[in-house]
């Protein structure tokens, strides 16, 4: 279980921007991989109460990825985009879409920075405009992103270990 010191921290540096980091306790590599294999996603994304599928997720600049995450009521919530920059293992870039709200693309970039065996990972996500941003926050980014990180960490751990 991650302490306080440990939750992932949460910036807005811009009217179009949220900044999330979080240190790792993995290596790099074991974390791009968490971000890129298809098999690892639905371990850790998303809140425990929804089962993530991976539709697609071609992990390439021009491609595509979509995501869908099922309720217990058999509520679904589809995620899409396309993948801009891929710097193995030190940049990821693709653009987000939520399907419940079309229209509204954000761009992710992700770093990877290691130091002594632990990984500085951090999100940040640009929106088109400051009601994008207020929107996708006053959504539950915070929420949902946190619960992800608390899962990634668990993942990490076990997929440490083999």
């Amino acid at each position: 279980m991650m302490t306080s010191k440990d939750a992932a921290k949460f910036t807005k540096p811009s009217d179009r921007e949220v900044v999330m980091t979080k240190v790792f306790d993995a290596p790099r590599e074991l974390v791009w991989k968490a971000y890129t294999d298809p098999r690892l996603i639905p371990r850790w994304w998303g809140p425990r109460y929804l089962t993530t599928t991976i539709d697609k997720m071609d992990v390439k600049p021009g491609g595509p990825w979509r995501f869908v995450s099922r309720g217990p009521d058999g509520s679904e919530f589809g995620f899409h985009g396309v993948f801009r920059e891929i710097v193995k293992p030190e940049r990821l870039s693709w653009t987000f879409e939520f399907e419940g709200v079309p229209g509204r693309v954000s761009v992710d970039t992700v770093t990877f920075e290691e130091f002594d065996g632990r990984t500085k990972v951090t999100v940040t996500s640009l929106f088109q405009t400051k009601a994008d941003r207020d929107g996708m926050v006053a959504s539950g980014m915070e929420s949902g992103a946190t619960e992800s990180t608390e899962r990634l960490v668990e993942l990490l751990e076990e997929i440490g270990r083999e």
